[in-house]
């Protein structure tokens, strides 16, 4: 029955994520949408039962339709529709939706303070000082948790990362952040049938303000799955890591499947001139960050998941789809919240988004969203090649690439603007792992140089002056059998290979040393671009496939005077001669070997760099 003496208005203008407020004595609903002409909200005993109220919705100011149903609703499941165009639009969960059913179809009214593991009032970020400090870990939970020989028991699940092995690993390899693929509820997962093991990334969003249930222990709970997600946070921040979530507010899964579709057709994504959805993303449709009301949504949204998750940073999938206001807003919003919220993202779209270019959050205009960064294809590019071709980068012997792998090195600072906007890395869970990426580029090379290849290349990215990013499992050697987009590959293809922590221990041993010499030497991260100029030198090395990269005059800065890093990117030994010092050198790295120490030493007036090899050395 539609039921009118339920409604009323709520006291004052709603926000989009006051969708749903529950209390015991009552639970106040508010959804916003411009075209509605009738909303109503059905009311339901349990995910799959029958409706048992329908609450129509009163219209108030802004376009926001409310209403407060009395009595204790914890428990029940909920969707709203709306009459438009002369005709009711199919149910939904509500854009808004915190907490849903089995695969998202329904939302759920709950208790988030029952949602709360013990100890979650005393939860507490790891401490930040500088952006420029933080070394990004990314991972998709799968991969990280799935294989036979990863000593984890919850097995693909938010559980998995709060068991002590994989924590006192990622402490051990000294990261500062974990950037975790999609964990949103997203659509390509069936969750009433999780023994199939189906894998995705996740980059296809349904709703966007709850955990995928395929992560839980328990998906036909909607507590379970928030309770989990909030647990595994709670376990890295106490194994002294911050939680970085991979958003997708660029597209959803489709535009009639999902809430944004269902409820305000068409507002919340562009359209072309013909009326027909653009498509950006790649992925059939894009989103609307300029429209007012998505720009709230997105703001809002990730607002929430730093307050009631208590997550540290947000990387936004093709961010070059978002218009530049919308990033700074957001950027401004976490700011009010907590300052040491990373954000960042991808600088570029999948094809072209039906909005002013110059107005994009594109990695060119960078320098225009203050403390928002963008992912360095330039640096990525020069030391590896580029994923549109097969041809070698710096790190595998092509010199090409050298100009550009200095520019790399203090943080492009014409796009940058701020060396924390330089996100340097080489491989993310996009195109070839590193592996791979050097054998389809090296052909006739033994492994024991492609592995000398591989230590070079990260070497960049963890001396550069932007903040580093390194993709899971790289200092594992893995290894996608030549598959560049593993994005439903099964999870023998995807999954982290912990046995080779043994085969591999001398390369798992130079990441971790060199992630230890960046945080180490504050020299490498300088923080700021007028530190950068004053402080950074490039010196001649009489070599075109050598690098000579000095920091210098770092008194009161860092424990060394200056740092000296040499590169080789050929296949020859390489002889540097050395600029003069006033103190003591200590040797860093050398040949394929780091220790953030010191190795054994003697100074010399030049230096053999061995090929495809780092040397780092620190005045003292």
């Amino acid at each position: 029955m539609l039921s009118l003496a339920l409604v009323a208005c709520t006291a004052k203008q709603p926000k989009m994520e006051d969708e749903c407020l529950y209390s015991p004595s009552k639970t106040q609903f508010a959804f916003w949408s411009n075209v509605a002409e009738q909303m109503e909200i059905h009311l339901y005993d349990a995910a799959d039962a029958a409706e048992y109220e329908t609450v129509a919705l009163k219209k108030g100011e802004n376009d926001f339709w409310t209403a407060s149903v009395k009595g204790n609703l914890a428990g029940k499941y909920y969707t709203v529709r709306s009459f438009q165009n002369g005709e009711w639009a199919p149910e939904a969960p509500g854009i808004f939706a915190k907490a849903v059913s089995i695969n998202g179809q329904r939302a759920a009214i709950i208790d988030f303070a029952a949602t709360n593991p013990e100890g979650w009032d005393k939860d507490v970020r790891p401490a930040m000082t500088d952006p420029t400090d933080i070394v990004v870990y990314e991972t998709h939970l799968r991969d990280f948790t799935m294989s036979p020989n990863s000593g984890i028991e919850h097995k693909g699940k938010f559980l998995g990362l709060t068991e002590e092995a994989p924590l006192n690993y990622l402490k051990e390899l000294g990261i500062t952040h974990l950037q975790i693929l999609p964990m949103f509820d997203y659509g390509s997962i069936d969750e009433t049938n999780l023994a199939q093991n189906r894998y995705n990334w996740g980059y296809d969003p349904v709703n966007y303000n709850a955990p995928e249930g395929g992560y839980s222990t328990n998906p036909f709970d909607p507590a379970c799955r928030i309770r989990e997600a909030k647990m595994m946070v709670q376990a890295l921040h106490k194994a002294g890591i911050r939680v970085v979530m991979d958003v997708v507010y660029n597209h959803t899964y489709d535009v009639m499947g999902c809430a944004l579709g269902r409820v305000v057709p068409q507002y919340f994504y562009r359209l072309n001139e013909d009326g027909t959805y653009a498509n950006g993303s790649g992925c059939g449709n894009e989103t609307a960050s300029d429209h007012e009301m998505y720009r709230r949504f997105m703001v809002e949204s990730v607002c929430y998941w730093a307050r009631e998750y208590h997550i540290d940073g947000f990387r936004f999938d093709l961010m070059g789809i978002h218009d530049q206001e919308t990033m700074r807003q957001i950027r401004a919003a976490l700011d009010e919240i907590d300052p040491t919220i990373l954000t960042y993202g991808e600088g570029w779209a999948a094809m072209s988004p039906a909005y002013p270019y110059e107005e994009l959050a594109m990695k060119q205009w960078t320098y225009k969203m203050p403390r928002v960064g963008a992912f360095s294809d330039d640096i990525r590019n020069a030391l590896i090649g580029s994923p549109f071709d097969h041809d070698p980068g710096f790190a595998s012997g092509n010199p090409a690439g050298v100009k550009d792998v200095m520019r790399g090195l203090i943080a492009c600072p014409e796009w940058s603007g701020e060396p924390m906007q330089h996100v340097s890395y080489i491989t993310c869970h996009d195109n070839y792992c590193l592996r791979d990426r050097i054998e389809v580029s090296t052909k006739g090379v033994s492994e024991e140089t492609r592995l000398r290849m591989n230590k070079l290349a990260q070497t960049a990215v963890l001396v550069s002056q932007g903040m580093s990013f390194l993709y899971g499992g790289e200092e594992l050697y893995r290894t996608k059998q030549g598959i560049d987009n593993s994005y439903q590959s099964p999870d023998s293809i995807n999954i982290i290979p912990w046995e080779n922590l043994e085969k591999y221990v001398d390369l798992h041993e130079y990441y971790k040393q060199m992630i230890a010499i960046r945080r180490a030497h504050k020299g490498f991260r300088l923080g700021s671009a007028e530190a950068v100029e004053e402080h950074v030198e490039f010196l001649d090395a009489d070599n075109d496939q050598v690098i000579v990269y000095r920091i210098k005059d770092l008194e009161g800065i860092d424990t060394a005077k200056s740092l000296l890093v040499f590169l080789n990117g050929s296949a020859e030994e390489a002889t540097v001669t050395m600029p003069e010092a006033e103190g003591n050198y200590v040797l860093l790295a050398y040949d394929g070997h780091a220790n953030a120490e010191g190795l054994d030493f003697a100074p010399y007036d030049k230096i053999d760099v061995a090929p495809y090899s780092a040397t780092i050395i620190a005045e003292n």
